[in-house]
């Protein structure tokens, strides 16, 4: 949902995913992706998307290249997570579960659920 003004309305409690992990999946799935469109599957404003891209930039995680009027977003796939209980987990490893998830939601997989 979004406002009047085009914002998204802020999501209220916990999540199991950042907002650094949304941004970078959203670029994983298009590497051209404007920061208007980011901002709107994430549910973030775009000046939140702006400041994620710098945080995920100035960490090696993510670079870009400007093409004309757009950008083309470089994501290092052999980049290690930065908390220690990830240890050895890399973007990629991430990336490649939240696109899992994300064909098996669209696509209505019937996979078996823990304790079924």
């Amino acid at each position: 949902m979004t406002d009047v003004h085009g914002v998204p309305e802020p999501h209220t409690g916990w999540t199991f995913l950042t907002n650094h992990a949304r941004v970078l999946a959203s670029i994983a799935d298009n590497h051209h992706a404007r920061v208007r469109d980011i901002a709107a599957r994430c549910r973030l404003t775009e000046r939140a998307v702006q400041k994620i891209i710098v945080d995920l930039e100035q960490d090696g995680y993510l670079s870009h290249t400007r093409n004309g009027r757009t950008n083309q977003y470089r994501i290092d796939p052999d980049k290690v997570l930065r908390h220690p209980a990830e240890e050895g987990v890399t973007v990629a490893c991430l990336l490649s579960m939240l696109a899992r998830d994300e064909d098996e939601r669209h696509s209505g997989g019937d996979h078996a659920r823990p304790g079924s």
